[in-house]
């Protein structure tokens, strides 16, 4: 700690030269004048420290018993900025150094969002842009708390949220809520109904009364399942007939053909480039965009735009809101050229395979499949048919019946 407050205060490192230095050093002792560093070079001369304030005072001394001194050494913060004391664009750099270190500490950098995984990182920053949490926005001035109250009634997806300062760094840390699982209700009374005309190979009704049985040929709407279930009476009673409402459910597969198509033009656009180019340098300081050496105007054609862009960094991976990089703009033509026909079928049936597989169920199966394709007017259309086993079953809600006094629905 003395060490640091000597190099703030300054320090004079000193030759002194007498007949008697041993009664400059009693002096120093009795007016309490700090000195340390003693060397002796012989019996009439010595080597010693003292602080830059204490110079005057101790220069006093070496004339009252006739010493001669000498500086041999001066160290410490005052005498580094001394050297400046005519040079003023030095000085008036070192000051805005300073200056530009004090202030741009408090400003934000970098943003870094962590402890999602469901919500992107890219709609929690767009939430903390439209609350002023950017870079460039001055850390001390934001309400973190209110911020993170604001965006959590804003984002039902999440249930925590807080915001941490550190220098120049914002640490947005998230919890993501859980949501309640879906509890299926067991009100009203439903059918089970076709998804597809198809032939029922396998029906098991696990509630319920089944219309269908295996073999027979059903079409897509059908009800296949019944929810209002007839109770007959008694045999020889003259008592009516009641109904049970409950919610149908079963397993019903059946095979099933389906019948897709997709088209594609036999003719495709493609760029020519036509040598035009221009090229714009851009410089993005926090969001804040400037072009220079070059204008961005729009070319009288078609162009793209390729950028090749650099963002400024500082040490240990701490990345800035400062991008500096080249947009090249290239003008282009368009031209119109023929595709290879037998490239586009396979394209187009490999794409109906697929989304045949999303059309089934997750375990239903292909059983055969057949193409066929035609051209016409330019267009090529492919056309699959398919032969499927796959389940067909689906709840849909039902008219409930009257229930017949003496008899309760179950729901």
């Amino acid at each position: 700690m003395k060490q640091v407050f000597n190099l703030l205060c300054g320090t004079v490192d000193l030759t002194v030269t007498g007949a008697y230095p041993e009664r400059l050093l009693n002096l120093c002792a009795q007016e309490n004048l700090v000195f340390w560093g003693l060397n002796w070079h012989d019996e009439h001369t010595i080597n010693l420290c003292v602080r830059r304030r204490d110079l005057a005072e101790f220069e006093t001394l070496c004339r009252r018993i006739g010493c001669e001194r000498q500086v041999v050494g001066r160290k410490g913060l005052p005498f580094f900025l001394e050297r400046f004391r005519r040079r003023y664009a030095f000085l008036l750099g070192l000051v805005c150094s300073i200056s530009a270190v004090c202030i741009l500490s408090g400003f934000v950098l970098t943003i870094e969002v962590s402890g999602n995984t469901a919500v992107s990182a890219a709609e929690i920053l767009f939430q903390l842009r439209t609350q002023g949490v950017r870079p460039g926005a001055y850390g001390p001035s934001l309400d973190r708390k209110e911020i993170s109250q604001a965006i959590l009634l804003q984002m039902d997806e999440l249930s925590w949220m807080t915001l941490n300062l550190y220098g120049t760094r914002l640490e947005v840390l998230v919890m993501e809520a859980v949501k309640p699982p879906e509890l299926e209700t067991e009100d009203g009374v439903y059918d089970v109904v076709a998804t597809a005309d198809g032939l029922i190979t396998k029906l098991e009704a696990l509630s319920g009364e089944a219309l269908v049985s295996v073999g027979d040929i059903v079409t897509k709407g059908q009800v296949l399942i019944r929810g209002n279930v007839e109770l007959n009476p008694p045999a020889y009673s003259d008592a009516p007939s009641q109904w049970l409402q409950v919610r149908a459910n079963g397993v019903v597969q059946a095979r099933t053909w389906r019948t897709i198509s997709a088209s594609i033009p036999l003719s495709s656009q493609v760029k020519e480039y036509t040598g035009e180019e221009k090229t714009v340098w851009v410089l993005d300081f926090f969001g804040s965009r400037v072009d220079f050496f070059g204008n961005n105007s729009t070319f009288r054609a078609n162009y793209d735009k390729i950028n090749s862009i650099r963002q400024l960094s500082l040490p240990g991976e701490v990345v800035l809101p400062v991008y500096f990089g080249m947009e090249t703009y290239r003008g282009y033509e368009v031209a119109h050229v023929s595709i290879n026909q037998e490239a586009a079928q396979s394209m187009l049936e490999e794409r109906l395979l697929v989304y045949l597989r999303q059309m089934i169920s997750g375990d239903g199966e292909i059983v055969a499949t057949e193409f066929s394709a035609r051209v016409r007017d330019g267009l090529l259309t492919v056309t699959l048919t398919a032969e499927c086993l796959e389940s067909i079953a689906k709840q849909v809600s039902a008219t409930p019946l009257a229930a017949e006094p003496g008899i309760n629905a179950e729901e």
